[in-house]
């Protein structure tokens, strides 16, 4: 049985827990007293009386995915949440509230939330949450979704308050799986079951996207030139290697020379080049002197 904190026990206020609601049911009508087992021996005693009229006052249904909780004369009757299908209650001593088990899903409104770095970011969410214990939510909780709402927000504004803006921008994943632990370790008394959250969008004021923008910029030309800069050296050695290996062979300056005129006459220019052989330009340098 988990322990009742000290400021509850001094409000008054009963914190119950599974444990404890089945050992209420257990003994739940031995509770009632003579008065109670007195009226509800006069609702059936009325009931029979009644019939078949009573018969569509007694009989309830309930949905796949609902559960009813029924209370008779203010206490939760043996066997907790009833359904789905048919069940029967007496009309005079007994009432019942449905509660849905489906998954339920809703927004984070936008929260201003200062990171640990000083800057003020908006950001907006989505949870989805699921009733996984219907008693604890009818018996512990006045409205659990209203409670998991505004729960949620305060969650993402702590989550997001210890982080910094780098890490609000990177690690989305890491920050949602901390917010769905929080908040599902904070609405286990509830018996709600938080199976995700997520975060939807970051909004960065005006002036600091204008200097991400600009440092991001800065930081492309950065890369950019360094990327020139070594394509020409990359260009100036293979020059360098092309150089050395035409020195070694006179016929491949020739070649050449053949393939650049090939490339001149392709572009139909109306001028072109006819480029002497090295050997007989070196003759008339030679007759010369």
């Amino acid at each position: 049985m988990k322990p009742v904190s000290r400021r509850e026990r001094q409000a008054g206020v009963p914190r119950f827990t599974q444990e404890d609601f089945d050992a209420e049911l257990e003994d739940a009508d031995g509770k009632i007293g003579l008065c109670g087992m007195l009226l509800v021996a006069f609702s059936v005693l009325l009931t029979l009386v009644t019939l078949p009229i009573s018969i569509w006052m007694c009989i309830k249904i309930v949905k796949e995915y609902e559960r009813a909780i029924i209370f008779r004369l203010g206490r939760i009757v043996r066997g907790g949440a009833k359904g789905p299908g048919l069940f029967l209650i007496l009309p005079c001593t007994d009432s019942f509230i449905n509660v849905d088990m489906r998954t339920i899903t809703f927004d984070i409104p936008p929260q201003e939330v200062l990171t640990k770095d000083s800057v003020t970011v908006c950001v907006d969410g989505v949870v989805y949450y699921r009733v996984q214990n219907a008693t604890l939510a009818v018996a512990n909780i006045t409205n659990a979704d209203a409670a998991t709402r505004l729960l949620a927000q305060t969650t993402l504004r702590n989550v997001l308050g210890t982080k910094n803006l780098s890490e609000i921008l990177s690690d989305r994943e890491e920050i949602a799986h901390s917010m769905q632990s929080t908040l599902d370790d904070a609405t286990d008394d509830w018996g709600i079951k938080v199976e995700r959250v997520e975060i939807k969008d970051v909004k960065l004021p005006l002036q600091l996207q204008r200097a991400m923008a600009a440092e991001a910029e800065a930081t492309r030309e950065a890369r950019a030139k360094v990327i020139a800069a070594e394509g020409e050296m990359n260009a100036s050695r293979a020059l360098k290697e092309a150089s050395m290996v035409i020195a070694e062979s006179p016929s491949a300056l020739q070649l050449r020379y053949l393939q650049t005129l090939n490339t001149i006459a392709a572009e139909k220019n109306s001028t072109i080049i006819f480029p002497l052989p090295i050997d007989i330009m070196q003759g008339l340098m030679g007759s010369r002197h």
